[in-house]
Parts: C-alpha cells; structure tokens; sequence
C-alpha cells in the first residue's frame, strides 16, 4: 500500500460515512475483539484508526498489550489460533523494542519486549487506543492519524482538523503532551521531506524460539540492542 503524505486541510471538515463504511468499522471491531477477548486479562487496546473509526477496507488491526508481559502467557492466550508470523521489531535504536504476532494479513497483536516508557506510551494514545469494554460499547476516541490530520468522532462520521499550528490544542483533546504532538509533527513532516528510511529490526522469530530467547540471540551481537535491554532491566 502506497505511504500516506502529510496532508494540509487548513480548516475544518466533516466526513459523513457511507452505510459500507460502518459496516467495514463494525466488522474490524467485531475481528479485534474475538482476539481481545482472548487476551483480557492483559488488558488489550486496539489502536488507529479501528479506535478512532476512520477506517477503510484496507485498514489493519493493531492491539497492543500496554505493558512488558512474558511471551509465552500471551501465545497461550492464542493458542488454537492461526499465526502467520512472530517478529521481533524496533523502530530506531532509541525506541521500545516490541514483539508482533502477526495473526493474518490485517492483524496484529503488539507487545513490549523491553519496558515502555510513558511517552513510549503516549505514541498510542497519539493514534487513538480503545480497552475491551470500549471496543464492546461502540466507543471511538479522538487520535491523529499517518497525514496528521486529527480525527474526532461524530454520530455520522468524523470532523478532520490540521494538526501543524494547533499543538497545543490537539494534545488537549487526545490526552498527551504537547511535546509529542510537536516531536511526531517534526518526524511526519521531515519523513515527507527526506522519506522514510526503514525500521532498525525487523526480525523473524523461528516458531521453535521464544521471543526472549530471540531478543537475546540479537542483543548479543547487537550493542544497540543490548544497551537498550540493560536500561530496561534485562530480558
């Protein structure tokens, strides 16, 4: 799928969704909480835009697990279900190292390898994250989505506004710091600018290995890994 861009509304505009557009939202939820549900007692949040309810036909799944879990209560928590990939992914060599289970083509459950930090954190309130009940109640949150548009959620649809200029006000209405806001504005814009230059890991975990077995694997050839694994306590 192409990258999105950065997009510039400049005001305020509402989107009214079509009958088909809410059966796709309907659908993605319905898909996200039959493996949420396997997964309440982590207290799973889908995030993006299934939380906020932007969502197309070709738009993913992503849960998350907000917190450091061991690898294998959450594969026990699965298991019975297909898996088609277990990776191990880092954005750069200063950001959370994470597990994903890749469970098809449009779903993925999220998790931390290594502890999150509160901002690590924020970066999914930013996009917009549900819990279980809100996913069971229909709920949708406010977020910002791939082409900093803000998305907030109305009975019909949703109202887009420019994030570039309204930091301030933007972190007020999804609940993270303005220093995010201005930090993800910076990293979008100059992505357009320069473009994207990849993901630091993204490493297939073999089915036999556990992702902690893996990480290990990794962070003893990798200083950069291994720097990160220390400052969050270990494996």
């Amino acid at each position: 799928m192409p990258r999105e861009k950065v997009v510039r509304v400049w005001d305020e505009r509402e989107i009214v969704y079509s009958p088909k557009r809410w059966r796709y939202l309907w659908e993605k939820r319905e898909k996200a909480l039959q493996i949420m549900e396997r997964l309440a007692q982590f207290d799973p949040h889908v995030y993006g835009s299934v939380a906020r309810g932007d969502v197309r036909k070709d738009s993913d799944i992503d849960i998350v697990i907000p917190y450091k879990v061991p690898s294998y209560l959450i594969e026990l928590a699965l298991e019975g279900i297909s898996i088609q990939a277990r990776r191990i992914v880092m954005a750069t060599p200063w950001h959370l190292i994470k597990g994903h289970i890749e469970i098809d083509e449009e779903t993925t459950v999220t998790f931390f390898l290594t502890n999150p930090t509160d901002k690590e954190l924020e970066f999914y309130k930013w996009g917009g994250m549900v819990d279980i009940w809100g996913v069971k109640t229909k709920q949708r949150v406010p977020g910002v989505n791939k082409k900093l548009i803000l998305i907030i959620p109305t009975e019909k649809g949703h109202i887009e506004r420019e994030v570039v200029g309204r930091e301030s006000e933007v972190a007020k209405i999804i609940g993270v710091s303005v220093e995010l806001v201005k930090e993800r504005v910076h990293i979008l814009t100059r992505r357009d600018a320069i473009g994207r230059t990849g993901v630091y890991l993204n490493e297939e975990v073999p089915d036999w290995m556990s992702f902690e077995e893996a990480l290990k694997m990794i962070a003893d050839r990798d200083p950069n890994i291994r720097r990160k694994v220390r400052e969050s306590g270990g494996i």
